[in-house]
């Protein structure tokens, strides 16, 4: 994989990561419930659900880049497709005006907190559940995946890049919202402020995944 590559794949993930979703959520709420180092547990979680939903992406792509050349050249330019509606999804999606409130009502106001010496592990376990559930998620890394494959590198090697540069990239971000979980849930409630950053993030993904195809082709 060329550095060209990576930094598409960097910049992709990074403008995906950051935006608020459901992984986002948890870990506000686990910062502003539990703490820092308590958040960055739901986030390893979150991470270690990623790799596996990567792994099964990858190699399919892979097999597909192997066996049917054509047919994968097809799905990389539909995958470039899916990034740019990604994009646009992004850009234009709905402002939450009430994010605050729903950050705080992750674990509901009667919610016990974890026992002492299991929290660390119970926090882990839920990130790994919130996005394993996500029926989202595979869809969403076998639609991007394409885009950075290159049928004639060795496929293992550039899975095994994508999963540590997606993994850094998505606990980079997840660590800054741990960071200023408070500030950050206000921010996204300012309807100026996340419609400026959403916008923000679609042209850095459109524009990432063009070139990362049109680099390649």
């Amino acid at each position: 994989m060329s550095f060209e590559i990576w930094l598409s794949l960097i910049l992709v993930f990074a403008a995906g990561g950051l935006t608020p979703g459901p992984a986002v959520m948890l870990v506000l709420a686990s910062s502003l419930r539990y703490g820092f180092w308590l958040a960055l547990a739901a986030a390893l979680g979150v991470c270690a659900a990623n790799v596996l939903w990567i792994t099964l992406a990858a190699t399919g792509v892979g097999a597909l880049a192997e066996q049917f050349p054509q047919a994968f050249t097809v799905l990389k330019f539909a995958g470039l497709a899916f990034i740019v509606w990604l994009a646009w999804s992004t850009a234009t999606q709905k402002i939450d005006t009430k994010l605050e409130d729903e950050v705080s009502s992750v674990f509901g106001t009667s919610a016990k907190r974890p026992p002492k010496y299991g929290r660390v592990t119970a926090l882990f376990f839920r990130g790994v559940g919130l996005q394993l559930a996500n029926p989202n998620a595979l869809v969403f890394f076998g639609g991007i995946l394409p885009a950075f494959f290159n049928p004639d590198l060795a496929v293992f090697g550039q899975a095994t890049i994508m999963v540590a540069t997606v993994t850094a990239t998505e606990l980079t971000g997840l660590t800054i919202y741990a960071l200023g979980a408070r500030a950050l849930a206000h921010q996204f409630s300012n309807p100026r402020f996340a419609r400026v950053f959403y916008i923000c993030a679609g042209l850095v993904m459109a524009g990432s995944a063009f070139w990362a195809v049109l680099s390649q082709a």
